[in-house]
């Protein structure tokens, strides 16, 4: 048997003895919305992100997957009609959430019929960092529905576009359409789905789910977390061991897993990684310049499927 083998079963065997006397942290369930009109649920911090936003259905739209590992980034993404949603779970509660710059990388692979400069002083915004500004209709509805905070800073000027005037924005697209009643000229481009093809993402993701089919079978997560030494020296390595399981107790695969190291000489450090097939996390972390004696608290939080749970663990530092 190997040693990673052998560790491993040590480890399910502690977790055994700890469910006996019944589960150690609560797992709570986080929201989630099933989308009809495409087929997708929107859950967890995305659901929590999405709510934030007074109009989302407007500037998102609805969702045109389900959450997904970018294979490339790693990250957790999920794609709506105008906007892709990036998760980095090493940032603190909050700010986890980001919209992708769609706008600025479609606008430099979509085709430009022509640019249009325009700007008064009266009727424009000009803002100096992009070297763009934003005018009548277009600054109206900026400022309507959020602003910078929603859209980002312009990153064009006004072009033409399969024969309409848009302007690009870090995060969207204006169309101008003016055959449209008064109030509804300026549209937002699909730009979550023009991204999805541009990448050459799977189309499958796009294939609609049953209501019931999220969370699936899991209804519950536990978060165990041991480290490998109750104690250590001042200057050493630590481990932490993280396993992550359902109801039944079986391991979760792919469950994100943030942890955050307390020191007690000041600050605090987010490591995050993805349990493997057996529900495991195996994180190290260089113990160096802490008082003696002092005790080394970790947090870890696990999210999964719209589920999360949360526990600690802690060692102590001596010579």
């Amino acid at each position: 048997m190997s040693k990673y083998a052998r560790l491993l079963g040590s480890l399910f065997l502690l977790v055994s003895l700890f469910s006996a006397a019944g589960p150690q942290v609560s797992a709570q369930g986080i929201s989630s919305q099933y989308f009809a009109d495409t087929g997708h649920n929107v859950s967890g911090d995305f659901w929590f992100f999405y709510q934030g936003i007074p109009n989302a259905q407007f500037v998102f739209g609805s969702p045109i997957t389900e959450q997904f590992t970018d294979p490339t980034s790693g990250r957790m993404v999920q794609y709506f009609q105008r906007a892709r949603f990036e998760y980095f779970p090493e940032r603190v509660a909050g700010q986890r959430v980001q919209v992708s710059p769609l706008g600025e990388y479609v606008s430099q692979r979509a085709p430009n019929e022509g640019q249009v400069n325009i700007f008064t002083p009266i009727g424009c915004r000009y803002y100096s960092d992009s070297g763009h500004s934003i005018c009548y209709a277009f600054l109206e509805f900026f400022d309507k529905n959020g602003g910078e905070a929603i859209f980002g800073k312009p990153k064009s000027s006004f072009v033409f576009y399969n024969g309409r005037i848009v302007q690009y924005f870090e995060r969207a697209r204006f169309e101008w359409y003016p055959e449209y009643p008064d109030g509804q000229r300026v549209a937002l481009a699909e730009l979550g789905r023009i991204y999805f093809d541009l990448a050459g993402e799977d189309p499958n993701l796009l294939q609609p789910v049953n209501a019931d089919a999220f969370p699936g079978s899991v209804t519950s997560v536990y978060a165990r977390a041991f480290t490998w030494k109750a104690v250590t020296r001042l200057d050493d390595t630590q481990t932490v061991y993280v396993i992550v399981q359902d109801q039944t107790l079986a391991p979760i695969p792919g469950a994100t897993t943030i942890l955050t190291v307390s020191w007690p000489g000041g600050g605090t450090q987010s490591l995050a990684d993805i349990t493997n097939e057996y529900g495991l996390v195996i994180l190290s972390l260089p113990v160096q310049g802490q008082p003696h004696g002092s005790l080394v608290t970790v947090t870890v939080e696990v999210l999964y499927q719209g589920w999360n749970s949360k526990t600690v663990t802690s060692f102590r530092i001596w010579q």
